[in-house]
């Protein structure tokens, strides 16, 4: 019997001008990995500049490495390797600390932006956000002694002159849809406020463009569409126009200007690097740095045209083939969904832990979403055929009423 979508997933993958990107990367045997918007999986380059880094670089050349290998520079070097991908310029992108912590100083230092307009005692922040951004606004918004206001991106009417800055998800984690940050972020500055965005859904799958749109402060994580591995360090963006008044909450040895005279009053270094704060992690870093290498002349449009038909071929699939039997939760319109297909069920987390059994590794959120993460570098319409397919047997089956499947393990 003819399988339409598979013979269509065949065919459009040997088509692929982008298919080769595949090879970059080191996937297991048989396995169809969608969770590379939790974890990416890893690039073949990084092992080996891992073990140069490690058994050289440290091993033999020891602290010599912080001049010879660059390591002082990597922060920024890193980071202006990654502002293409999210369409800044060099020397606005530096990669230090994590998510939350660049999201803490991103807050802060936006909110002294804005001292001088103390009628602004208001940040809106995302009501369905990560739950760490919203811990670290609420934590940033106590010590300023400001409110906080929880709307939606699209939520025109929370923004009025008692605003001082915006902070946004620029793709949902849970249901993948994808926000308008051009017309959010016009829309914030109309109101006289700042806009701050969160790309970890987004950068390294999604045309971002800080650049182009305007857009103030963002943070984002590498771990995900990135590729940097578990533990990567996270980036942060502050555009040029701010940058000689950034005031980062957590002034640190490597933001100084002189950071070798090891003086006791700290005075601010010129541009982006004032948003690092003290030694970086080598080894997560320069890991990072490695992975990036399946960038090199890639297109993020390009990039993000292979995302939408991953995902578009698994929404047709699932309307097609599983009769309604999961509610499809991400925006079928293109423009509306970033990388991920999330689908609702009522045993989301044991259908997740069947298929994961069957060499399909999705993941769950809390509290009925199956999510589906299409990392374009190296899922192929074939897997989401093959995923498609499982999901359907697992749902004929029934076999994720077994109890092994129900049972909850720490990680989800």
């Amino acid at each position: 019997m003819t399988d339409r979508f598979a013979d269509r997933a065949a065919a459009d993958d040997a088509a692929d001008p982008l298919a080769h990107l595949r090879d970059q990367f080191l996937l297991p045997d048989g396995l169809v990995y969608l969770d590379g918007n939790s974890l990416g999986a890893l690039p073949r380059a990084v092992p080996g500049v891992v073990a140069d880094v490690v058994s050289r670089q440290w091993g033999t050349e020891l602290i010599g490495s912080w001049t010879d290998a660059g390591w002082w520079e990597a922060p920024g070097r890193v980071g202006d390797a990654i502002a293409p991908i999210i369409g800044a310029a060099p020397g606005t992108v530096v990669v230090a600390d994590s998510t939350s912590v660049n999201l803490f100083k991103a807050v802060i230092a936006a909110a002294r932006l804005m001292t001088d307009r103390p009628e602004r005692n208001t940040i809106v922040v995302d009501d369905a956000t990560f739950p760490t951004d919203r811990y670290m606004v609420d934590e940033a918004a106590r010590l300023l002694g400001l409110r906080v206001r929880a709307a939606a991106p699209d939520d025109a009417t929370a923004l009025d002159d008692s605003v001082a800055l915006a902070v946004y998800c620029h793709v949902d984690f849970r249901t993948g849809v994808l926000y308008d940050l051009p017309a959010v972020t016009a829309r914030v500055h109309a109101a006289g406020a700042l806009a701050i965005w969160d790309l970890c859904h987004s950068a390294g799958a999604v045309p971002v463009g800080l650049a182009e749109h305007d857009v103030d402060l963002a943070v984002g994580c590498t771990y995900k569409y990135l590729n940097g591995g578990p533990g990567a360090p996270a980036f942060v963006y502050v555009a040029p126009r701010h940058q000689g008044g950034i005031d980062s909450p957590l002034p640190g040895w490597h933001s100084h200007a002189q950071p070798f005279e090891m003086s006791q009053q700290f005075t601010p270094v010129d541009g982006i690097d004032r948003m690092r704060t003290g030694t970086p992690p080598l080894l997560s870093l320069l890991a990072m740095e490695a992975a990036l290498a399946p960038w090199q002349d890639l297109d993020i449009a390009d990039v993000r045209a292979r995302s939408l038909q991953l995902t578009g071929l698994m929404i047709d699939f699932v309307h097609s083939e599983l009769g309604g039997r999961v509610e499809v939760v991400t925006p079928v319109e293109p423009a509306g969904r970033g990388s991920q297909v999330s689908l609702r069920h009522p045993d989301a987390y044991p259908i997740v832990r069947a298929l994961i059994a069957r060499g399909v590794v999705g993941d769950f959120r809390a509290p009925d979403v199956i999510r589906l993460g299409f990392a374009p570098l190296y899922v192929s319409r074939q897997d989401v055929v093959s995923a498609g397919r499982h999901l359907q047997q697992v749902l004929d089956s029934g076999e994720y009423l077994a109890p092994e499947f129900a049972a909850r393990s720490t990680v989800t």
